[in-house]
């Protein structure tokens, strides 16, 4: 009778709470767990065995709650600097910083005019780039953002202090490799001179023609891609328009700056945009481009520094109107460039041509004055360990010549640059010493051309 009344009590109580408007979850699993324990139904073992599970699926279903909202930060390391990511990879961030310690003797400055070749000698130690970056992803892997600011120990200059400078600021869309957009501030898809790295280069410094024939930074929107990637036809194209003003200069007309660039990876292979074969390519790797752009504004040339004054005549020393002074869209300014580079088993060959045309406009020269220029550059690099195995293996030389002719109508203003430099790779580009002696050779109207020569040593270190 005791055992009829007691499993009574248990029918009634199990009836009770499935007709009632209390449910199972809103009385709770620890009472009703506790209430069958105290009439007998289940022992402590089983108690304990059904509370333990319990609480098992409710932690389960609190992280699948917040699956998704929540982001644990992962730290992370690459050779593009130290970081953080998302556990579900959407989000990540990287920040590393940069800088160059250099000695020049005797102008740090490249020299371009005949007062250039006379000056005094200048024995200078400079921090020449010190440079913080900051990029990674968001909200997808394919959407990436880069920015870089500058804390440069001496202006460009040479004559005052340097300042914080941003650099950099995009963002770029690359979901699919056939169709990528980007947009900001940086160094323009033109030429790979000069979008190779300053810290990725074979030499101390870039070339003389650099300065001369490059677009450098603009503000603006860019279209690019790859197509037919692994085959005999693979080609990158890129394709913009910008404000044509340079680094951190809004337009100054209704003219813009319109720049192409079309490269074909000749054996199938990309190559990426930094100098000297450091991965040691056991197949060619080879490119071969052709670009062009045009645009309107008070330019004559850019840099890092932003809009500048080209000089129009190096024998004379005479230069075009400065951008300070020189009216709303002075200047018609084209540019066309051919370029090759190629990497294999540790040699490095790089050239590039490059045709300017600069148009004035201005008041002074109501016939549309033309000024046309021509330049460029060859390098070539080696580690000599690959034929020579009792060289050391960080050990890269180099040779580079660059010309540059201010006008190709003047056949006596010639600026020649033959440069032989080695690098001493510690770890990559990331930490390595560069050295070069440059002989530069001013050609002139008039008795011997003008000579200096050059030496620089240089610490690059990334971190």
């Amino acid at each position: 009778m005791h055992r009829q009344r007691h499993w009574i009590g248990v029918m009634a109580l199990f009836s009770f709470l499935t007709s009632s408007a209390i449910s199972l979850p809103a009385l709770g699993g620890d009472v009703l767990t506790e209430v069958l324990r105290e009439k007998g139904v289940i022992n402590k073992e089983d108690w304990i065995r059904i509370e333990a599970d319990r609480e098992k699926k409710t932690a389960a279903q609190s992280t699948k709650s917040k699956k998704g909202k929540d982001r644990p930060a992962i730290p992370i390391w690459t050779k593009k600097g130290f970081g953080f990511k998302t556990e579900d990879g959407n989000w990540a961030t990287r920040l590393q910083w940069r800088s160059q310690l250099r000695f020049t003797t005797p102008e740090r400055g490249d020299p371009d005019t005949s007062s250039d070749f006379t000056d005094k000698a200048e024995h200078t130690f400079e921090l020449r780039r010190v440079r913080v970056k900051v990029g990674g992803h968001g909200f997808k892997p394919w959407v990436t953002y880069y920015m870089e600011m500058d804390w440069q120990g001496i202006s460009n200059s040479g004559t005052a202090a340097g300042s914080l400078r941003v650099l950099d600021w995009r963002i770029t869309l690359e979901k699919y490799k056939a169709f990528q957009v980007r947009l900001g501030q940086w160094k323009i898809n033109y030429n790979r001179e000069r979008v190779d790295s300053s810290g990725k280069q074979t030499m101390v410094e870039r070339s003389i023609s650099n300065s001369v024939f490059t677009i450098d930074r603009q503000m603006g929107i860019l279209v690019m891609g790859r197509l037919f990637p692994g085959k005999a036809y693979d080609i990158n194209y890129y394709a913009g328009v910008f404000n044509g003003s340079g680094r951190g200069e809004a337009n100054d007309d209704d003219q813009m700056m319109y720049m192409a660039r079309l490269q074909w990876n000749i054996f199938g292979r990309k190559l990426k945009w930094k100098q000297i074969d450091i991965k040691y390519h056991k197949k060619p790797a080879a490119t071969l481009a052709i670009g062009g752009y045009t645009t309107v504004g008070k330019c004559t040339r850019w840099s890092s520094s932003g809009c500048g004054t080209l000089v129009q005549n190096s024998s004379l020393g005479n230069a075009f109107t400065s951008d300070s002074s020189a009216t709303d869209g002075q200047f018609r300014v084209d540019g066309m460039m051919q370029e090759f580079a190629l990497k294999y088993r540790g040699l490095n060959i790089q050239e590039e041509i490059h045709w300017k045309q600069i148009k004035d406009n201005g008041p002074t020269n109501v016939g549309q004055s033309k000024t046309n220029l021509m330049g460029g550059y060859a390098v070539i690099s080696y580690f000599p360990h690959y034929l020579i195995p009792a060289i050391p293996k960080p050990l890269n030389i180099a040779y580079r010549y660059s010309m540059v002719d201010p006008n190709v109508f003047d056949g006596s203003d010639k600026l020649h640059e033959h440069t032989v430099g080695m690098n001493w790779l510690f770890a990559g580009h990331l930490n390595k010493i560069t050295a070069d002696i440059t002989h530069m050779m001013l050609e002139q109207d008039a008795g011997s051309p003008l000579t200096e020569q050059r030496v620089r040593l240089q610490w690059d270190v990334s971190f």
